[in-house]
Order: structure tokens, then C-alpha cells, then sequence
């Protein structure tokens, strides 16, 4: 029996990094977030201008969501680089969808560093930001994975999961971009979620694989 859509994105893969300041990724089953079966769910927290955002600013367009810290050497930079060189391909298709990047890190990112940090990306990627239990709460509805971890100069750096959750405009989880994914599937994948059922460029892409399957889907107009 082949398995569920949660069940492949509560077992994706981790990528290997010492944890001196490197933001390591760590996996958690789903049972040890509060709704194991379900990702998704209400949330309060706000935006990079202080207007709280919750559950409803994410229905009525498909999101791919991420989430990280300003301070990640490695894996948010690289996942944001990637997702901004796919909007850019995606052209105005890209505003078909809702981009977010939520800090896992409330004490260091504040608004105004969020938002000089976003400026390095694509203007459609919006930054959510909250207090430790706002953060907290949004990141067990979403099944995100993460951890506070010191570092030998006596600051800290945090663990956290590294795949792109992707919901349909109704916010069912829909799929995932897994680090490090291929930029043409990373685009596949964004092209089929703002344009369910059309062909992304080689074919319509399986969101919830990254093997190179593809989807049905027709022609694009």
C-alpha cells in the first residue's frame, strides 16, 4: 500500500549538518504534534506590518509555506533563493499564489529584520512573525519541527524542518518541496499548485514526490 500524503511528510528526508550554527534539520513523527492526522489549522500571528494575520489570509489561493529563522546559514537562504528564482520564472502566475516565510526565531526576528532579510528575495514572499506561543501554536497545527539549540560562542542556533508545505486554496495540504529539491521540479510543483491541472514545463509535476514523476494535466493556454 502506497503512503498517505501526511505519512510522506511527516517521514521526509533530513539533511546532515553539524549543529554549530548551522541550523540543522530534525524530523518528528506526527504524533507528537496536538492534531496528528490533520496540518493546517488556525493560527494568530501577524504581519511584517503589525496587522494580525490568521488561518483565513491563507484561503482562497494555494500557499506554499516555510518556515525558518534570519540567522540560518544554510537551508533558509538556499530554500528562499530557490522559491524566488521560481516566482521569478512564474511571472505573474506567481501572484496565483500566497508565499510565506514564518520565523521560527520571535526573539531575534523582529519585524524590521524579517523584512530587511525578505528584501534579498522575491517582493511576493510575505514574513509572518509572533510571540514564542504564537510561533509555537502555528508551528504544531503545520506539523513543524523545532529546536532551540547553544552554540559554543554562547548564542544559539535553532533546528527546525526544512520541506515547503504546500495547501490548496481551501488549506488542505497538498504536497511538500523537500530541501534541496531540483529547481525545474521546484517550479513544476509551484506552476501545478497556481495552475491545477495545467502542464508546468516537462508535464505536471506530483507535489508530493521528487523523483521526477509527473501528474496529469493539459495543455497551458
Amino acid at each position: 500500500m502506497a503512503p498517505s500524503p501526511l505519512a510522506l511528510f511527516a517521514s521526509a528526508a533530513l539533511v546532515a549538518m553539524a549543529a554549530a550554527g548551522t541550523g540543522a534539520i530534525v524530523l518528528q513523527q506526527g504524533s507528537q504534534f496536538s492534531h496528528p492526522r490533520r496540518v493546517g489549522g488556525p493560527f494568530a500571528m501577524a504581519d511584517l506590518d503589525g496587522r494580525p494575520v490568521s488561518q483565513a489570509d491563507l484561503l482562497g489561493k494555494p500557499t506554499a509555506l516555510f518556515f525558518g529563522f534570519t540567522q540560518c546559514p544554510e537551508v533558509c537562504p538556499t530554500t528562499l533563493a530557490t522559491l524566488t528564482d521560481a516566482l521569478g520564472r512564474m511571472g505573474r502566475d506567481a501572484d496565483r499564489l500566497n508565499v510565506v516565510f514564518v520565523t521560527l526565531d520571535p526573539e531575534r526576528d523582529t519585524p524590521e529584520t524579517l523584512r530587511a532579510y525578505l528584501a534579498s528575495f522575491d517582493s511576493r514572499i510575505r514574513g509572518f512573525v509572533g510571540t514564542p506561543d504564537q510561533v509555537a501554536r502555528m508551528a504544531d497545527a503545520y506539523h513543524v519541527a523545532y529546536k532551540r539549540l547553544p552554540t559554543t560562542d554562547g548564542a544559539y542556533t535553532m533546528e527546525h524542518s526544512a520541506s515547503v508545505g504546500l495547501f490548496d486554496r481551501t488549506g488542505r495540504m497538498v504536497g511538500e518541496i523537500g530541501y534541496g529539491e531540483d529547481p525545474a521540479r521546484v517550479l513544476s510543483k509551484l506552476i501545478t499548485l497556481a495552475l491545477p491541472g495545467q502542464c508546468a514545463p516537462g508535464g505536471g509535476a506530483n507535489l508530493w514526490t521528487s523523483d521526477g514523476t509527473t501528474g496529469a494535466c493539459s495543455p497551458r493556454s
